[in-house]
């Protein structure tokens, strides 16, 4: 496509299209086309102007040239999102545009009694607000707004009455646009994000991308899988957790015959279920809506804020009567209605919270509403599982030991079979092992059973097979070590952690997984002590030996091993009951009561999905410092709000003084009091970091 260079620099190129109009789709196709150049490090987009900025390594810049020359709409793909934000983003500053033209067209061309006929008509939707608000017997906001505009139009102040409901709707605007880009950026995180599934054919089960998968597949979900499109069941009977798509608390039983949703989690079970609808059909609306309908996304001192604002209405208007009884002047008494606390403490604390959930997502942290990060910022314990968490989500297996003659290698592809069912960090390192290995391992077993925080077990050729911990396979399932190899189980290394393989009831072999800390988890353990939390502890189903050996080099508080699922959210309950605030951070389908139990459930993004669904924050995997930029984020936004709490007492407080002083008539104070309220909510969307 032709285009023409405005201006380049080193690594930096500002280019125009060549085209008439540009339409936020195009953009779109066009920034995700740029972005996925190999050497560009961003490219953004921009429709109005059809300009297109990307920043490349020098050495890319003739392939950042050739791919846009070699563009075309038609032809050129690119991997864009379902939704962007972008066309979000177009909608309200063409909002803002109308609004600031008509408020010119009214306040500086139309003749005046044309201005007050406009501005009377216009004032119609705010007096009838607050009559509505009477009518319910409550003071509102909505009344101090209603009063103040018809006292303005009474005394012909048309100006007043036009500058207040302009700024009002500028807010109103400003609110509206911050709170759907705060939700819009909440449901793109939490969007559906399932590469490949699995589906029944004739001969066996097999592993293929979302985007082939057509509606009457059969595709198959276990335990701690994210269903992945909306179907009918037409097999097996789990327990799903449907609270992304209902906000129901409890599982649902789902059998034979019952309609299952996409994103939603199956806990227990396993479903065949029959696709009904097409990858994405309706999910992001869906989602959209329950953001919208959650109290999640209110935090304490949202609530306290809009409660405080709501209580002072009564006061402002008994200020404005009491005022005017005691100087029967007009203007102090307009002085005190023409100022409230209510709008600034209504539309900062939000817009705080909200912009702040953004500044997360920046970083790389998924937070599902805004009393967590509040709980965040109060949390004196944080409890840490170790596999996957506090170690590397990748282990490694380090080494496969067989017993009773089996052959190494068909062990581990034995292993690798049964695992990749139930993706977690341990299964994905015997699949990826048996995967270096060239082992190919197709299903050869019949139903797979997942037991939660213990194992596998299926049948194999007529014989029982059983994968999973020390505790599943010789307590549970009453497995024994085969006769004459005691000495070698014994010797086995308790640096490793170990997945313990049975057939019949008789250990077949051992893998040994390296499991190394993470890099940084003993900086952070060290930062997250001096943030004030005074309970770091890790939890862990491994033996005594390997978690005690990790929690002396991260230097955690307490330790604890060989943990079930039960006892984990039995820790967090007892902190509770002793008053303190808890964080757990996880990653697998046995973390899941525990991230349900804590005021706050942190889980890796790379873990299991259903830790995913129920945690209230997802952080990325790569890095643990995200923990300690949450902590910092919180903190630094219960400060801001406690801060513009001061301000806004303070500020519009002197601006009622300077009124009824009658050092100020109420048209500024209504000016200054307006202006200030955008003031305060424009400062709360600045990053705190």
């Amino acid at each position: 496509m032709k285009c023409q260079i405005l201006h380049e620099s080193r690594g930096r190129m500002r280019v125009r299209m060549n085209q008439y109009r540009m339409t936020p789709g195009q953009a779109d196709q066009l920034q995700y086309y740029l972005q996925a150049v190999k050497g560009v490090a961003k490219a953004s987009v921009h429709e109005r102007t059809m300009d297109a900025v990307v920043q490349f390594l020098p050495e890319a810049r003739e392939d950042v040239a050739r791919a846009l020359a070699e563009f075309d709409y038609e032809t050129s793909e690119a991997a864009v999102p379902e939704h962007t934000g972008r066309e979000l983003t177009r909608q309200y500053e063409d909002k803002f545009f109308f609004l600031l033209v008509r408020r010119i067209i009214t306040r500086f061309l139309l003749p005046m009694p044309l201005r007050t006929v406009v501005t009377a008509v216009k004032s119609l939707k705010y007096i009838a607000k607050g009559l509505e608000s009477l009518a319910r017997k409550k003071l509102e906001v909505s009344v101090l707004d209603a009063t103040t505009i018809t006292v303005s139009l009474f005394r012909g102040d048309i100006a007043t009455a036009g500058t207040v409901m302009f700024l009002l709707d500028t807010g109103g605007i400003l609110e509206e646009w911050t709170h759907k880009k705060s939700v819009d950026d909440l449901a793109q995180r939490m969007y559906l994000n399932v590469d490949k599934v699995w589906i029944r054919t004739e001969e066996a089960e097999v592993l293929i991308p979302i985007d082939q998968v057509e509606v009457g597949d059969v595709v198959i979900a276990r335990t701690g899988n994210l269903i992945p499109l909306d179907g009918i069941v037409t097999g097996g009977e789990a327990s799903v957790n449907q609270a992304s798509m209902t906000g129901e608390s409890m599982p649902v039983r789902k059998g034979e015959g019952s309609a299952v949703y996409a994103g939603t989690v199956l806990e227990e079970g396993e479903l065949a279920i029959r696709v009904g609808k097409a990858l994405g059909s309706g999910r992001y609306d869906r989602i959209i809506r329950m953001i919208e309908e959650s109290e999640k996304l209110k935090s304490g001192v949202e609530s306290k804020a809009a409660h405080i604002a709501d209580e002072l209405v009564p006061w402002s208007l008994g200020g404005t009567a009491l005022t005017y009884l005691l100087t029967r002047n007009v203007n102090k008494a307009l002085a005190i209605l023409m100022v409230d606390f209510s709008c600034a403490l209504k539309l900062a604390m939000p817009i705080s919270v909200l912009s702040a959930m953004k500044e997360c997502g920046d970083h790389r942290i998924s937070v599902k509403g805004g009393k967590f990060l509040e709980n965040m910022a109060e949390a004196q314990t944080i409890v840490f599982d170790k596999t996957g968490t506090l170690t590397h989500a990748a282990p490694t297996v380090r080494e496969v030991v067989s017993f009773c003659g089996n052959e190494e290698r068909e062990m581990l592809r034995l292993a690798a079979c049964l695992e990749e069912h139930f993706p977690h960090s341990i299964a994905n390192a015997v699949v990826e092992e048996a995967k270096r290995r060239d082992l190919k391992h197709e299903e050869e077993h019949t139903r797979v059973e997942y037991v939660v925080a213990h194992g596998i077990a299926s049948s194999i050729g007529g014989k029982r097979v059983l994968i999973g911990s020390r505790h599943f396979i010789f307590e549970d399932e009453g497995c024994s070590i085969p006769p004459g190899e005691e000495d070698k189980f014994d010797s086995l290394p308790r640096t490793c952690s170990h997945l313990y393989l049975a057939i019949d009831q008789v250990l077949a072999a051992v893998i040994l997984i390296e499991d190394p800390v993470r890099e940084e988890a003993a900086d952070v353990i060290r930062a997250l002590h001096e943030q004030g939390f005074t309970k770091l502890v890790m939890m862990t189903g491994d033996s005594r030996t390997t978690a005690e050996a990790v929690a002396e080099m991260l230097g955690v508080d307490a330790f604890y091993a060989e943990v079930l699922p039960e006892d984990k959210a039995a820790f967090i309950r007892s902190e509770k009951e002793s008053g303190r605030k808890v964080i757990m951070v996880g990653d697998g389908v046995n973390d899941s009561p525990a991230l349900s139990e804590a005021d706050v459930g942190i889980a890796i993004s790379a873990g299991a999905a259903i830790a995913r669904e129920i945690a209230d924050i997802t952080i990325s995997v790569d890095d643990l410092y995200e923990l300690v930029t949450l902590r910092t984020l919180s903190e630094a936004l219960m400060s801001r709000i406690r801060g513009n709490y001061r301000r806004i007492m303070l500020f519009n407080g002197s601006l009622i003084a300077l009124g009824v002083f009658g050092i100020l008539p109420p048209a500024t104070t209504a000016l200054l009091h307006n202006v200030s309220t955008l003031f305060f909510s424009a400062d709360s969307m600045t990053p705190l970091l």
